[in-house]
């Protein structure tokens, strides 16, 4: 009988391993050399002057709107079509989140829905941008609207390692990046994640930040927070990163081979790339109108699948109340709530065989 294939598959390769192994016979296993050396090499990858690395995304973005002086009561644009913790981070230091819909083809935030809603709310300060499924965002538009409404920009890069808009790395685009390293991530440390920018100011503000606040060994000047990651977690990001370029193009052959064979298909939407993005296929995800009856013909043939996601976060009981809903009660997300009830995500992480390829092209097709 066939395996069960799986939606994502964590691999910490030997070599990693083998990285950690001499961590661990140091002695120097919390936050030091190691995690300079991948700060370092990941901020170069992105381009960016500084990196710093965190114990998880959701901390790295705490960190990042904390430094940009985002706090109580101000106003942060952001997609409801996203994990909680990109609209729990601008709710940690006392800011309200503003959703607007996305475009329903990219599954990000709309620029053109985004101006009407700067347009209206004056005292909007930044802008939360998510490269959701490892999709760029439409940067040049939320620059242009940068430069109008003169709104800070964050770019939660989580699920988009490498990817790029017009050539340029998501991260390095905006006035700071946010980067995730969780276990399904296409580049892991477990939990992890790390700052970028090209302010040496900010840089210096966020490493205090995550350190306590410290300014000597027992002086604290400002209240900080222990966000460090460990030369552990470093260790298997040092390695992960060597393979990141080859992983993303084997998730972008599935993909394109996915694309093509599925096609022909009316029933199923496959993904959008716009022209001068480059997609790295976090997620492969569908559209299809009957969500359930296919997921569960999946599962029947040994194919995980995974909804990302659900339940837009303007909808979610936490922030019910915080997106302006037309007089009947309907939230204006339309697109993210039509997304929510029909997207699937179906395996494409690079240690699929291409015997597996095969196989779920072949039932995906004989749906009926």
């Amino acid at each position: 009988m066939r395996s069960f294939i799986q939606v994502s598959k964590p691999w910490v390769a030997p070599d990693e391993r083998a990285r950690v192994d001499a961590v661990l016979q140091s002695g120097m296993i919390a936050s030091g050399s190691v995690v300079v050396e991948f700060e370092e090499k990941f901020s170069t990858y992105c381009s960016c002057r500084f990196g710093i690395a965190t114990t998880n995304g959701t901390t790295a973005l705490h960190s990042a709107l904390n430094v940009l002086g985002i706090g109580k009561e101000d106003k942060v644009l952001t997609t409801p079509f996203t994990f909680i913790a990109s609209t729990n981070s601008i709710a940690f230091g006392g800011a309200k989140p503003v959703f607007g819909d996305i475009d329903p083809r990219t599954y990000n935030l709309d620029p053109n829905v985004a101006r009407e809603i700067l347009k209206k709310k004056r005292d909007i300060k930044a802008i939360l941008l998510v490269h959701l499924y490892g999709l760029p965002c439409d940067m040049d538009a939320f620059l242009q609207l940068k430069k109008e409404f003169g709104v800070l920009l964050i770019e939660d890069c989580a699920q988009a390692h490498g990817a790029t808009h017009r050539g340029r790395k998501v991260g390095s685009i905006g006035d700071i990046g946010v980067f995730s390293f969780y276990a399904t991530k296409n580049l892991t440390t477990g939990e992890g994640g790390m700052v970028v920018t090209n302010d040496e100011t900010v840089s210096q503000k966020i490493r205090k930040l995550i350190n306590h606040g410290r300014t000597g060994q027992y002086e604290h000047d400002v209240l900080g927070y222990n966000y460090r990651m460990t030369n552990i977690a470093a260790a298997i990001g040092v390695g992960q990163l060597e393979k990141l370029d080859v992983n993303n193009r084997r998730r972008q052959e599935i993909a394109a081979r996915y694309s093509k064979e599925f096609s022909s298909l009316g029933w199923l939407t496959t993904p959008y790339i716009p022209a001068g993005s480059t997609h790295v296929f976090h997620q492969y995800t569908v559209r299809i109108a009957e969500r359930e009856r296919f997921r569960k013909y999946l599962t029947d043939n040994q194919i995980g699948s995974f909804i990302v996601y659900p339940l837009p976060n303007c909808r979610q009981p936490l922030y019910r109340g915080t997106c302006d809903c037309e007089p009947a009660g309907e939230c204006i997300c339309r697109h993210a709530t039509e997304a929510a009830s029909t997207v699937l995500s179906i395996p494409v992480h690079p240690r699929l065989t291409d015997d597996e390829v095969a196989y779920i092209i072949e039932v995906i097709r004989k749906f009926e």
